[in-house]
């Protein structure tokens, strides 16, 4: 167990509704295995916050949802910190680790539409607002006509652009809209087979520095070694086709009687080119990798050097 029950524990985390639910979630897990611990919370603004009125893959570069709680994690400030797990880049953050992976119940996305609208029953040329090029791109693969807008801000604010009028529809992670109790928001769940989620999607990860054993400790009792399994396989995939989380690129692993199954997909962002590919490893690592070089085999490098 941690080496001191004085010791408190400093969480960071972003200041959105969804990630400070995220993170009390966290604190009442290791409350739950640690009864005798104290927790801190401290909120940071990340540039993916601040920068509100440009798309997300304009801005791009790696980092935008992590990079300031990072640097405060090498700085000492806190003890870990709170992530959404498809927004952590898949490079190795020097001196820093994943403490513990978990909380993934849902990896759908969502629409959530004007008049209770699903994707096939928008009218023609709806305009639907997305700051993702994976969604934006398996989105007009389903329907050409589309208009997919840029879209920004919180999940509340988001929706509230929906009901308001300025988007007929607007895509999201089913499980954010879920953790928030505004599910009666949704329209639609999207199929799988419709919309593959991003690497990661519906994940949680807590970052904390390598070297701090008393924390890796602490974090060990939520991880959930099943979801880290699959998660790595369905990162790895993203790393070894060099493409970052804002790249039309998705990935989705399970695990059943030991072995990963993982589908996996990579789009042109207009929808016109779609390269997909399965397979099935005991190697999360293995899997990843050998998943890329098939898409990469069927063009898919192609696809997204001109991204």
């Amino acid at each position: 167990m941690p080496a001191s029950s004085e010791r408190i524990w400093n969480i960071g985390t972003r200041k959105s509704a969804l990630a400070q639910w995220q993170t009390q979630f966290v604190r009442s897990l290791l409350l739950a295995a640690w009864p005798q611990s104290h927790f801190s919370i401290k909120f940071f603004s990340t540039q993916g916050d601040v920068i509100l009125e440009q798309p997300l893959p304009q801005i791009g570069g790696k980092g935008l949802f992590t990079q300031e709680l990072e640097n405060a994690l090498r700085e000492g400030e806190i003890d870990f910190a709170v992530h959404s797990l498809k927004d952590l880049p898949v490079e190795h953050a020097p001196g820093l680790t994943l403490g513990a992976i978990f909380g993934r119940n849902e990896v759908r996305d969502v629409l959530i539409a004007r008049h209770g609208w699903t994707l096939e029953t928008l009218p023609e040329s709806a305009s639907v607002g997305t700051s993702s090029l994976r969604r934006q791109a398996q989105l007009l693969n389903q329907r050409s006509d589309l208009r997919v807008r840029s879209i920004r801000g919180n999940v509340g604010t988001r929706i509230e652009k929906v009901v308001a009028g300025d988007y007929d529809a607007i895509v999201l992670a089913g499980t954010g809209v879920e953790r928030l109790s505004l599910s009666v928001h949704i329209s639609q769940w999207l199929p799988l087979d419709v919309m593959l989620p991003a690497p990661g999607q519906g994940a949680l990860a807590v970052q904390c520095r390598e070297d701090d054993t008393e924390t890796l400790n602490l974090l060990a009792e939520i991880d959930a070694a099943e979801l880290r399994m699959c998660t790595r396989a369905e990162r790895t995939f993203l790393h070894s086709l060099d493409a970052g989380c804002s790249t039309p690129v998705a990935a989705y692993a399970t695990l059943e009687t030991g072995a990963l199954s993982m589908s996996v997909l990579a789009a042109a962002p207009d929808g016109s080119e779609i390269v997909r590919a399965e397979g099935v490893d005991s190697d999360p690592v293995g899997l990843g990798k050998m998943l890329a070089e098939r898409v990469l085999s069927l063009g898919g490098g192609e696809i997204l050097a001109r991204v």
